[in-house]
């Protein structure tokens, strides 16, 4: 469905999923107060950014095997990243722990406040 949406958003703009879409993040969008002239790309940065986190969790579910264990997964990509060259993969290396440990709503919902901070601030 999230790649759907996606692909509607691209293809048929004008079709009944995109003004809907844009109507609902865009009203939250006008409740923050944000002025008229910044609506849309303050609208638009919010949908891609949700179609973006979507369509990557759904792409997990579909490439990863039902029997794969999510702890070991994370665990073992942040172990190959810490491993990594220290001077070319600083940041990597660096946040390798968090992204062992990280919970996929909570980070969703911590890059949404990220992106209504900026949002508001301007």
């Amino acid at each position: 469905l999230a790649t759907q949406l996606a692909v509607q958003l691209s293809r048929s703009p004008w079709g009944s999923v995109t003004p809907r879409l844009f109507e609902s993040i865009g009203r939250q969008v006008m409740a923050l107060d944000v002025p008229e002239s910044d609506w849309f790309t303050a609208a638009s940065t919010l949908v891609h950014y949700i179609l973006g986190a979507t369509v990557q969790n759904a792409a997990n579910g579909q490439v990863l095997a039902a029997d794969v264990d999510r702890e070991e997964l994370l665990d073992n990509t942040a172990t190959a990243w810490e491993e990594l060259d220290p001077d070319e993969y600083t940041f990597t290396r660096t946040v390798a722990d968090q992204m062992r440990v990280h919970d996929d709503r909570e980070q969703f919902l911590t890059g949404i406040d990220y992106v209504l901070a900026g949002i508001t601030r301007r």
